[in-house]
């Protein structure tokens, strides 16, 4: 939105998206209404319409709120000069697979909800997943640049093309530990990323 929101209007708005974010992390896009969030919310429908456009409009936005909320906790841990760059990378990892429990992401894996949903569903929706792992994979990039010139990553790979192949392989471990309902999938991915970092098992 363009318009500047009084601070109890942008407090409504971001109401509207936590309500929305808890619900569609557990049940997904299309399997819910907005009388299902705006109920939860204790926002009354015809006031949706003042913030968002529509229900893509919202999607949208509930994703950028998401990767802000995300990228910012990567800057937080890629900031930590107290960590190596290789500590911090593989600090991300551990915390990835600790946060994204087959049972219960707790809200913390939006994009691997509605990654596959909503890609084919809405361009807008498209678009702010594009923005936001483009997001993603840059700061891996840079995180691994920062290694190979310390040293503390010995890889010779090109950053860019190594965080663009970690990146998805996260996203499909963590799609396949709720197929398996184990966590096997995500030992393999970190065993893969030691492997593509040259990292001791």
């Amino acid at each position: 939105m363009n318009k500047k929101l009084s601070p109890k209007n942008a407090d409504t708005r971001q109401r509207i998206l936590d309500v929305g974010h808890l619900i569609m992390a557990a049940k997904g896009f299309s399997a819910v209404g907005l009388n299902e969030i705006l109920k939860e919310a204790s926002v009354p429908k015809g006031s949706f319409y003042n913030y968002f456009s529509s229900k893509d409009a919202f999607g949208a936005a509930l994703l950028d709120n998401y990767f802000e909320d995300y990228l910012a906790e990567m800057d937080a841990l890629f900031s930590n000069t107290a960590l190596s760059p290789q500590q911090r990378l593989m600090e991300y990892f551990q915390r990835w697979q600790e946060n994204q429990s087959f049972d219960d992401c707790q809200g913390k894996c939006l994009a691997v909800k509605l990654g596959a949903e909503v890609a084919d569903l809405s361009e807008v929706m498209r678009a702010a997943l594009k923005r936001g792992t483009t997001g993603i994979t840059d700061r891996l990039s840079q995180v691994i640049n920062e290694g190979m010139r310390d040293g503390s990553l010995k890889v010779t790979a090109n950053a860019i093309e190594l965080a663009q192949s970690l990146y998805p392989l996260w996203l499909g471990a963590s799609i396949m530990v709720k197929i398996m309902r184990n966590q096997q999938p995500f030992a393999m991915a970190m065993q893969t990323t030691k492997f593509l970092l040259n990292q001791p098992d």
